[in-house]
């Protein structure tokens, strides 16, 4: 995705993202069940006896352990078809971007990655477009159903300056409600957002896989000595003059913004998602692939870990 491709006509768009996405991502993120979360299936499938070393705490299945004094786990298999819902932050401060991109460019494009590569046979994708234009989709299956998911993304108007967004915490209830199945889940949004989106974050990852995608513009990290500018909060619309050339605005500004992205990164954690962060100036698709091996390496290793011991 380069800059002119916001400038293409909307078939062009989708058409263009759907080679990007398929060309250089496909092979890697296919599977029914290995892709950007790989993990175990929700399906009961019994209970077997406990094994020290080998098994995790949290899969104790309490009510076999109590009937028959022995302790045991919980079994599971995978999941036939995977359903996965997609959160998408519209919010005016997504409608920024200073590289190559906006923000809300990127997010259609992780949307696009998430929904082409976890298209098979019987998966579902499901999504909801949070901010002045709220929209959602019912979870079904198909690319049709996707292109039509991304158009109206690409599509949706730019919320006006000043205008009050939608909390952030009630669109990821409003998600938690509508997957009743348990699966995937992909909340896209820049979490610049004053509601207790962390705590809502942390309800819904208690049932499904979340995955947070956190989308930024490198102007919201470090300011540019450029001289005099005009900042402009495109959420409340309040507008403030500051000079670039001072060296200890820019160095505070950066500080703030560090802190301010710690933050977010410590609260996704703490909700147990997995975060996932892409930036308008950086290469979106090797994110998403390093991404990828990272969480494929840590869920190969992770039953050494345990049985080790370590």
């Amino acid at each position: 995705m380069t800059a002119t491709v916001s400038q293409l006509a909307p078939e062009r768009r989708l058409r263009r993202l759907e080679l990007l996405v398929t060309r250089r991502l496909d092979g890697l993120l296919q599977g029914q069940h290995l892709g950007l979360l790989p993990g175990p299936g929700s399906e009961f499938a019994g209970s077997r006896e406990y094994r020290p070393g080998e098994d995790e705490v949290r899969r104790m299945d309490w009510a076999v352990t109590a009937r028959t004094n022995v302790p045991h786990v919980r079994e599971v298999d995978a999941d036939r078809e995977l359903t996965t819902w997609v959160l998408v932050d519209g919010s005016a401060s997504m409608d920024f971007g200073t590289a190559e991109i906006e923000k809300r460019e990127l997010a259609v494009a992780a949307v696009a990655a998430v929904g082409f590569l976890t298209a098979g046979a019987g998966n579902r994708l499901g999504a909801r477009l949070a901010g002045g234009t709220r929209r959602a989709f019912p979870a079904r299956t198909g690319r049709t159903h996707l292109r039509a998911v991304l158009r109206a993304l690409l599509d949706a108007p730019r919320v006006p300056t000043g205008s009050a967004p939608p909390p952030l915490a009630s669109a990821i209830n409003d998600v938690a409600r509508a997957a009743r199945r348990r699966g995937l889940v992909v909340v896209v949004s820049d979490f610049l957002d004053d509601s207790d989106w962390a705590t809502a974050l942390r309800r819904l990852a208690a049932r499904h896989q979340v995955l947070a995608v956190e989308v930024a513009d490198p102007r919201e990290l470090e300011l540019p000595d450029v001289g005099l500018i005009t900042l402009v909060d495109t959420e409340t619309g309040r507008r403030r003059e500051v000079s670039t050339a001072s060296r200890r605005l820019r160095k505070d500004y950066a500080e703030a913004a560090a802190a301010q992205r710690a933050a977010v990164r410590t609260a996704i954690r703490g909700a147990s998602a997995v975060h996932l962060p892409l930036r308008t100036d950086r290469d979106w698709v090797a994110d998403i692939v390093r991404h990828v091996l990272l969480q494929r390496r840590l869920a190969a290793t992770a039953p050494r870990r345990e049985g080790g011991g370590a």
